[in-house]
């Protein structure tokens, strides 16, 4: 007799974050929101797999923040991740000039690591200027380790970034 078991497939994983576009001026404060459609909590290790990354224009895409809130080494303390499960934020306070360009949240809880819906443009320029510039991205890489402890050095530069 064989018997067997199917388990239900994972539908992938949407991302959806806004706004689209933050014109916001040295000195202030810029919050960016990010919804996922399912959960990012892994219980076995309380961990949320929720990474954002800022990309500037002609150069590839940099690890803000993962596990939702904990900094990746070298990004200053004006970027602070916050949330849990399905709802999560990236709040730069102060914010500088070089701090401008596009933000997006990832999750890398389960494969594909993302399906993201448009990234959010932090810039200073007009909004007429800059948003012929926002465009939905795709961002593929390899999945974080859930042994990842917090000590540990998460994948740098393995984000290609390409446009849908």
């Amino acid at each position: 007799l064989l018997v067997f078991l199917i388990v239900g497939a994972c539908a992938d994983i949407v991302m959806t974050q806004s706004p689209s576009f933050l014109a916001v001026s040295a000195g202030e404060r810029a919050t960016i929101s990010c919804k996922s459609s399912q959960s990012l909590l892994y219980s076995a290790n309380q961990k949320n797999y929720l990474a954002w990354y800022q990309q500037k224009a002609g150069q590839s895409p940099k690890l803000l923040i993962y596990h939702a809130s904990t900094r990746y080494t070298g990004v200053p303390d004006r970027f602070t991740g916050s949330g849990s499960g399905t709802d999560f934020t990236l709040t730069i306070s102060n914010i500088q000039a070089e701090d401008m360009g596009d933000d997006y949240c990832l999750q890398d809880y389960s494969a594909p690591p993302t399906v993201l819906h448009s990234p959010t443009k932090t810039s200073s320029e007009s909004l007429t200027s800059c948003l012929h510039h926002s465009q939905p991205w795709t961002c593929n890489f390899p999945r974080l380790p859930k042994s990842l402890k917090t000590h540990e050095t998460p994948h740098e530069n393995v984000c290609r970034v390409q446009q849908k």
